[in-house]
């Protein structure tokens, strides 16, 4: 299978396993288990709206929650709210549950919780719902290249940094 993911990540060398999930999915817990990792393994990219035409991505491991006063006093802003559904797939070219930092659709400003690169592997969205990528934790670090370290996690949830 090919997507704009694979064709990214084939492109700057990267190696990875794509999975495909048997049936619907319905939680965390039964792609983590039906992947053979543990919530923490799997990675959500979320996109932000910050201001009018403009986004951040922020990937964060599984079951963690983003720390809303943490991310808007990092970016600087008042005001940041979760992109809808519509702008997802315009800004990414992904739906929801496909999303992934690579193949986007536009340049996106990109911040890692710490908490991504805790496990050696992880799960990545491949660009189609139902399919993910097991990539190397190292693997995906140099994939994402010059991108915005930090904790962006509500230390309050677990598996945050």
């Amino acid at each position: 299978m090919r997507t704009p993911v694979t064709d990214d990540l084939d492109a700057r060398g990267v190696d990875y396993r794509l999975f495909t999930h048997p049936g619907a999915i319905k939680s965390l817990e039964q792609v983590a288990r039906e992947r053979n990792q543990q919530p923490e393994q799997v990675v959500r990219s979320i996109l932000f709206r910050v201001a009018e035409s403009e986004y951040v991505m922020v990937l964060m491991a599984g079951p963690g929650q983003i720390a809303w006063p943490a991310l808007r006093s990092y970016l600087g802003i008042r005001r940041i709210r979760m992109a809808s559904p519509e702008e997802i797939q315009r800004v990414t070219g992904y739906q929801i549950g496909a999303v992934s930092p690579f193949g986007l659709a536009q340049p996106l400003r990109i911040l890692v919780d710490e908490s991504v690169f805790v496990p050696e592997e992880v799960s990545i969205g491949s660009g189609v719902r139902g399919t993910t990528l097991l990539v190397q934790r190292e693997d995906l670090r140099q994939a994402l290249g010059e991108v915005e370290m930090g904790r962006f996690g509500d230390p309050k949830t677990p598996g945050v940094s």
